[in-house]
């Protein structure tokens, strides 16, 4: 019977994995009986039928990588592994082996070329994040910059399978396109209104497109010295920066009012639960490039607190529920603030526009 004929390739879409893969992986896929964390940042999976077994090495690495780091990576995969490797969503690495064997030496390997292997079963998985200052065009911090500097800190939870349960990171660069839910996340907090260049305004902006995009109807148009522009009415305005993107003369990025936040509690999971919004924990924190202190001293206390006061398997949102909002400030010694309080007016308005909430 002749083989039968492969598709063309497609301007879009994602290639077929399965040419990727490792023969092992081929051969028993769908077919796993269980695995097993054999140390962290390694596990090594059982095939149902036959003998065949895989060991995946997970490392961690940079989201954006440069040409000389995936070359060495690459060769390290191809002198102590079988040659095959794939990325997570995290933007982590892994390699993948059949023999027990290659391991030691791999990890050895990836260690000593600096890249840490960890971030399995319960540890702090790698932080997602969104471009920074290399590839977004609105940042209002360097999101990768953030992620590096809170990570160098952060290691020994990497390392670790000491945590309650896997806590999941998140960082942005600015407050409305990218970024997650996540147990905690470091978002950036706009606390000014944009600052207007009303000579290019005309020029550069849409108007009526960058009218609509504000979500609470604080932008209109105005002329301003004989020429189109427009104008903000600063007690509507929520500082979202959502008017920056199609019109850049309306700046709101500042080096000073543009600040972080700290949120903990997302979870998409309903394993055991229903899914949980974020809350906002810590407001004003300093963005202070280019190691972030306070936003990581911040997120280091948070994470001792939880490790040392959560049950097992509990995850971050689960644990505040337990103990409650005002022990959680207790043992964290952070301040409550009036930022805590959600009390914009518009808010009853915007619930109630959900499928979910009514009142």
């Amino acid at each position: 019977m002749a083989a039968p004929k492969m598709r063309e390739p497609i301007e879009s879409g994602c290639p077929d994995g399965f040419q990727y893969m490792h023969p092992t992986m081929r051969r028993n896929y769908g077919t796993w009986d269980y695995h097993e964390d054999v140390q962290p940042g390694v596990m090594v999976h059982v095939a149902k039928y036959g003998n065949d077994k895989i060991w995946t090495i997970k490392a961690g690495t940079q989201r954006i990588l440069d040409v000389f780091t995936l070359r060495e990576l690459m060769d390290i995969g191809d002198k102590y592994g079988d040659g095959f490797v794939q990325f997570t969503i995290r933007s982590n690495i892994q390699f993948f082996v059949d023999t027990e064997e290659k391991v030691a030496p791999l990890v050895a390997a990836l260690e000593d070329a600096g890249y840490p292997v960890g971030g399995t079963r319960n540890s702090v998985a790698s932080i997602s994040h969104t471009q920074g200052w290399l590839h977004c065009d609105i940042p209002g911090t360097d999101a990768s910059g953030v992620v590096k500097a809170m990570m160098d800190e952060l290691l020994p939870y990497w390392r670790g399978w000491d945590m309650p349960n896997r806590v999941h990171l998140t960082t942005s660069c600015c407050q409305i396109n990218c970024g997650g839910q996540g147990d905690i996340a470091i978002n950036v907090q706009h606390t000014k209104p944009p600052k207007i260049d009303h000579s290019l305004v005309g020029n550069v902006c849409e108007r009526p497109s960058v009218v609509a995009r504000c979500p609470v109807a604080a932008i209109r148009p105005a002329m301003v010295d004989g020429k189109p522009s427009l104008e903000v009415d600063e007690k509507k305005c929520i500082c979202c920066g959502a008017c920056y993107p199609p019109c850049p003369p309306m700046q709101i990025n500042d080096y000073k009012d543009t600040q972080l936040a700290i949120w903990i509690g997302g979870n998409h999971s309903n394993a055991r639960g229903k899914p949980t919004f974020q809350r906002l924990v810590a407001a004003g924190v300093p963005n202070n490039p280019p190691r972030w202190p306070e936003a990581t001293a911040i997120v280091k206390k948070i994470l001792d607190c939880y490790k040392e006061g959560a049950k097992d398997w509990e995850r971050i949102n689960e644990w505040v529920e337990r103990i409650g909002w005002p022990r959680f400030f207790e043992v964290t010694g952070l301040p409550f603030t009036k930022y805590h309080i959600d009390n914009w007016r518009g808010a009853r308005a915007n619930l109630n526009s959900s499928t979910h909430i009514r009142f």
